[in-house]
Order: C-alpha cells, then sequence, then structure tokens
C-alpha cells in the first residue's frame, strides 16, 4: 500500500522517500505539470521492468526519459540545431523531442523499447528537483494501468496502481492535464509525434515554419502515446455527438446545443467558456467522472481542432477506438 506525500506541507519527507525508492529501483508516482507519471531509474533494466510489469504496459512501447535540465538531456541524446531551440524555448514544459540516441548513452534499451532514438523531456517543478537530486534521468509514463485514462492527482493513481507502489507524491491537480506534445526534427523539417499540452502553434512560431503532421495513427511506434487505443475508460466513447441516446453520460463544450441532453444520466462539461486550457486540464478527471456515473457510453459533443484542441481530440480518438481483447 503507497504511502502518499503531500509535496507542499511533506516536501522533505517526499523528497527522500522517493529517491531511497529510486535507488532501490523501485517506480514512484510524481507529479508533473501534465500528468503524473511513473518515474524509474531510466539506467537500470530492472526498474524498467518493473514499470512495465506495474502499467501491464507492451515493452514495444517506448517510454518518455526525463530529464533536469538541457544539459544532461545533452549526455543521452543528440540535438540539432532545431531540436536545442525548440529546448531552450520550451524547456522546462510539456515538449518531448526525440533525438538519436548519443553513442554509449547510459539509457537503458528498454527505455527506448530497443530504437535508436529516445525521447526526453524537462519536466517543470517538483519533478525536476527530483531528476536534478537522483542524479539519473527517469523514465516515466503516465503512471496507471496501460491504456487507461491518465492521472491528474494522486487519488487517481492511488484508485489504480495504489496497491503495486510505495510512494506516490502528491502535488495537487496537473496544471496541464494532458500528456506532453512530442516532436521529432531532421533534415527533413520538424514532425509531430503526439498533440499535446504545447500547440502546435506555439512550435511554429519558434521554428519559423511549419510543423510536419505526417504520422498517423497506423505509422510504426516511435514515440508514447502512438497506440491506436489509448485513454480508455470502461465505458464506450462516442465522438462528435449532437444528440443523446438513453443511457449515456454527456460531455459537452461551451455549453454547445445537443439534443436530448436533458435525458444524459450525467452532464459534464469541459469549459462552459470555451477556454481549450480549461478543457484540457479537464479532460481526464471528467472522462473518470463520466465513467463512474455507470452508463453504458460516454457521448461527447465536438471540441475545436484548434490550438489544444488537436491534443484534445487525438485522446477522445484513441479512447473510442477498437480495444483488443
Amino acid at each position: 500500500m503507497a504511502t502518499i506525500y503531500d509535496i507542499e506541507t511533506e516536501a522533505d519527507a517526499g523528497m527522500d522517500a522517493a529517491l531511497a525508492a529510486l535507488a532501490r529501483e523501485e517506480p514512484v508516482a510524481i507529479p508533473t505539470e501534465t500528468v503524473y507519471g511513473l518515474a524509474a531509474d531510466a539506467t537500470s533494466s530492472y526498474a524498467i521492468s518493473s514499470i512495465y510489469e506495474k502499467k501491464g504496459r507492451p515493452r514495444f512501447n517506448p517510454l518518455i526519459c526525463h530529464v533536469s535540465d538541457l544539459a544532461m538531456a545533452e549526455q543521452y541524446g543528440e540535438f540539432d540545431t532545431m531540436s536545442r531551440k525548440l529546448a531552450l524555448a520550451f524547456w522546462p514544459g510539456p515538449l518531448t523531442l526525440v533525438v538519436p540516441l548519443k553513442p554509449g548513452s547510459a539509457i537503458h534499451p528498454l527505455a527506448t523499447a530497443g530504437l535508436s532514438t529516445v525521447g526526453l523531456r524537462v519536466p517543470a517543478g517538483f519533478a525536476g528537483k527530483l531528476i536534478a537530486r537522483f542524479g539519473k534521468p527517469l523514465a516515466a509514463p503516465s503512471a496507471n494501468t496501460s491504456g487507461r485514462i491518465s492521472p491528474t492527482s494522486a487519488i487517481d493513481v492511488e484508485d489504480d496502481l495504489g496497491q503495486k507502489l510505495r510512494v506516490i507524491l502528491d502535488g495537487g491537480p496537473t496544471k496541464v492535464g494532458v500528456e506532453s506534445t512530442i516532436v521529432k526534427s531532421d533534415e527533413t523539417g520538424v514532425h509531430l509525434l503526439r498533440p499535446g499540452g504545447l500547440s502546435v502553434e506555439d512550435i511554429e512560431r519558434v521554428i519559423g515554419g511549419r510543423v510536419l503532421r505526417d504520422v498517423s495513427q497506423t505509422a510504426a511506434i516511435e514515440a508514447p502515446g502512438m497506440l491506436a487505443s489509448h485513454y480508455a475508460p470502461d465505458a464506450k466513447v462516442r465522438l462528435n455527438a449532437s444528440r443523446v441516446s438513453l443511457g449515456e453520460a454527456l460531455i459537452n463544450f461551451r455549453g454547445q446545443s445537443v439534443v436530448d441532453a436533458d435525458k444524459a444520466v450525467a452532464l459534464f462539461d469541459l469549459s462552459p467558456s470555451g477556454n481549450l486550457r480549461e478543457a484540457a486540464a479537464n479532460l481526464f478527471s471528467t472522462l473518470r467522472a463520466a465513467d463512474r456515473t455507470g452508463a453504458f457510453s460516454i457521448a461527447i459533443a465536438p471540441v475545436p481542432m484548434t490550438g489544444l484542441g488537436e491534443a484534445i481530440n487525438d485522446r477522445l480518438m484513441r479512447a473510442a477506438a477498437p480495444r483488443g481483447k
């Protein structure tokens, strides 16, 4: 059973407990600005195997490795001019950069699923301080059972993985609420591998050009979050709903008109004011709340594809995708 440490009131005790667990090659649940991560030593095969085991995660699905700053990142990955420019502009923050592994990199092949590249990110806040104290990168996928809804609070982690962990660090509700944006820079341009908490428009302002959206859900797995079915509640998910059917819960956006909304088992709104940043922060907690109603299906009203709406729609499409048996 996990012990939960509030990092506002128990920062020192939480830091010490996390460092001790990491030294034992155990995964620890940590808050980041995106979602809660299940973190362990990225250089240890045992620690990484423990992440895969506790999540039930396929081993062909690579893990993002979190570092304390760009200097640490460059110990493990090779940065071209554009990748370095993006790192300087957006780190710490919700951006993961996929770069070639540096020859002799200590990151274990289990973390990269045997690929010749690695996804690196510098998280903001307590997570970055923990990595700096630990002195090694932390592999940290979302702290939930693989394929299920990502956690945005310590209680979400406890409800899902609490029996499998000894340490959960509680940083309160996450600010961004969806996973990081993942991009890769190469000689052909900057490629979007996964939309996330940093908008493509913000990236394009820095690179002075267009981000190439040429990676589909059927592409080879190059980064986390590319599985077709992911982020799934128990209930079925129905997208772009204009009408509610009997027995469905409804997740709306900006209070738009939905036929028979008054007949929904339960009604939620990601952002009554139409704020996409608020909608992203509320997405996973709202999916969890709708799932807890016991509805057989969750109808979701249209969400714009602009800005963070791209990341929201990506998560919803994967939540609605057919699930393997």
